[in-house]
């Protein structure tokens, strides 16, 4: 038998107790909550006592809940470092972020850290990992959250700590994310008002756009779908003008939160 009692437990180096909070608490005091700042509060809080402080829920497409701005889920659905969400907003890091970029692709809540092993990332994507573990978010983990009509929502949790392990506290997290995202429904029933669910972009608009939008040029787009450069540049002033974008890394924010592409 090991030295350690079994009803102790264990302690991480960052010196909090490596332990789960009461999961049906939460469902039950989350189903009781009215207002969306006090469900984030609630959120936070549990999350911490897995070790993982630093919290967002954002849509990237239009949302049951509620419109979401461009880049970021507006407060208080977000707790990450103010000069990171900046940053993000200013350098519209939402184009270019692997984790959301390939939250519509993984059916099931996935690491931060796996996106380096499982996928051949840009060096654009890489720096936003990068600069995301600088700001303080060093171990992260999301959990794609989908609902009617194809919407895509998520809940990202991340920690400060070096020695933090989403991997072991994947399940309770998905958990947590889940609830929450179930309550937030409740405060606030689904509506399609507002909702920019009439763009319709040709298949053609659509394959340029996914190639710029993992940053490849006008000339090897072209390459890559067959047509001259020119076409690829007529095919993309089309993608801005129907989504009302300013450019083209604004177009593949725009088309990325609606589900475009």
């Amino acid at each position: 038998m090991d030295d350690q009692s079994h009803g102790e437990m264990p302690i991480s180096s960052s010196g909090r107790e490596s332990r789960g909070p009461d999961l049906f608490s939460f469902v039950e005091c989350a189903t009781q909550t009215k207002s969306i700042k006090a469900l984030f509060d609630l959120l936070v809080s549990y999350a911490n006592e897995e070790g993982f402080s630093k919290v967002a829920y954002g849509a990237l497409t239009c949302p049951n809940e509620r419109r979401l701005p461009e880049y970021l889920p507006p407060l208080p659905t977000i707790n990450f470092p103010s000069d990171w969400c900046q940053r993000y907003a200013e350098q519209e890091y939402r184009a270019i972020d692997p984790v959301v970029r390939r939250t519509a692709m993984l059916p099931t809540p996935f690491l931060w850290d796996e996106l380096t092993r499982r996928y051949q990332l840009q060096p654009r994507e890489l720096r936003v990992l990068r600069e995301a573990r600088e700001a303080g978010l060093k171990h992260g983990m999301s959990v794609p959250l989908f609902g009617l009509r194809g919407r895509l929502a998520f809940v990202s949790f991340a920690s400060a700590f070096d020695d933090a392990d989403p991997q072991h506290r994947m399940a309770h997290l998905n958990t947590l994310a889940s609830a929450f995202h179930n309550a937030v429904a409740e405060i606030t029933p689904p509506t399609d008002e507002g909702c920019e669910t009439d763009t319709r972009l040709t298949e053609r608009e659509t394959e340029c756009l996914h190639w710029v939008a993992e940053g490849k040029s006008a000339w090897v787009v072209g390459r890559l779908v067959g047509v001259s450069e020119n076409t690829v540049n007529f095919h993309m002033k089309n993608v801005i003008r129907k989504l009302g974008a300013a450019n083209r890394t604004n177009a593949v924010a725009k088309a990325t939160r609606r589900g475009l592409i």
